[in-house]
């Protein structure tokens, strides 16, 4: 079915987050801060984790892919949004909109499950921390890194190739700022119920079994760090999972508002807005909440900028 598509439509134009004049310079200026300090940040957190020995650990290892999963998904996102701020014909091409759709659904996904993943690491580290180095070993935590990039992959190539095997005919305007599932469905001319229940299970099912394992993950923390007689010990061992929780409630916060809400209260103009939270915003604000609570990465960085030469010397 997809060679006909190409028959009726070659390329999609992208509505963007304002489709006023006036609002264009203004917002390219505010977003292009936002990427900016997203891949300054990321790519801060990648060095950081890689090049200093004291962050070797698999909590930081975990952290290191949870920056470039982040770094990857905004720039998935960002700069086809920044030239659009600036043309007046602000078209994309059919594969290209492929493409940018698959590589947003290999990121999101990823991330869905990497917080998963960082969340049993805390559970480990907190209620097992004399098998915590056996448990979560190198060898565990390359096979959970694989499974995640892997699974985010399989499913960017099953949802996109539903959701590009319906026909687009005349309508090409996108209402939001990137190829999205959802508004891309609002275009097909022909039956979009089998896409639009592939979208659902598998946005649903992610949801249910990460924030599953993150719940348990976090209920058995809770009570492991309340079985502590120390204020002390409470106080250092809520301390090491702080951050993370912090980054699971703000990005599960934006993605359950956007799929609870209420029918007659859902729009596309409403998904814009979260989607900008969960693409941009929060990439930018993940290596603020790991590094300004982390002695160890704040110390890091403190070594790193007195003599960069001498952190590269030790890989």
């Amino acid at each position: 079915m997809a060679p006909r598509n190409l028959s009726h439509i070659t390329e999609f134009i992208l509505v963007g987050v304002s489709d006023l004049p006036e609002l264009q310079v203004p917002l390219f200026f505010v977003f292009l801060i936002i990427y900016l300090l997203t891949a300054a940040g990321n790519l801060g957190i990648i060095t950081l984790t890689t090049v200093d020995s004291r962050l070797q650990t698999p909590m930081y290892f975990f952290l290191r892919h949870l920056a470039v999963i982040n770094f990857g998904n905004s720039t998935v996102i960002a700069p086809k949004m920044l030239v659009n701020f600036l043309v007046t014909e602000k078209t994309t091409l059919y594969y290209e909109c492929a493409t940018q759709l698959g590589g947003f659904l290999v990121f999101i996904v990823a991330e869905i499950f990497m917080l998963a993943v960082m969340a049993y690491d805390r559970y480990v580290a907190i209620c097992n921390p004399l098998l915590y180095m056996v448990v979560v070993s190198r060898r565990v935590c390359l096979l959970l890194m694989s499974l995640t990039y892997f699974y985010g992959f399989c499913t960017a190539i099953v949802v996109s190739s539903c959701v590009f095997s319906v026909s687009y005919c005349s309508s090409k305007k996108i209402n939001h700022f990137y190829c999205d599932n959802v508004p891309l469905l609002a275009l097909s001319c022909s039956d979009t119920y089998l896409p639009e229940t592939v979208v659902f299970i598998s946005a649903a099912t992610n949801l249910f079994f990460s924030m599953s394992i993150v719940l348990v993950s976090y209920f058995n923390i809770v009570l492991s760090i309340l079985r502590i007689r120390s204020s002390e010990g409470r106080k250092k061992a809520f301390s090491t999972c702080a951050s993370h929780m912090m980054a699971v409630t703000v990005f599960y916060g934006t993605l359950l508002f956007m799929y609870l809400q209420p029918q007659t209260n859902h729009s596309l103009d409403t998904d814009k807005m979260a989607s900008v939270f969960y693409t941009l915003v929060i990439p930018m604000l993940n290596p603020m909440i790991y590094s300004l609570r982390n002695k160890d990465v704040k110390a890091a960085l403190k070594k790193f900028i007195t003599n960069p030469c001498d952190s590269f010397k030790s890989l």
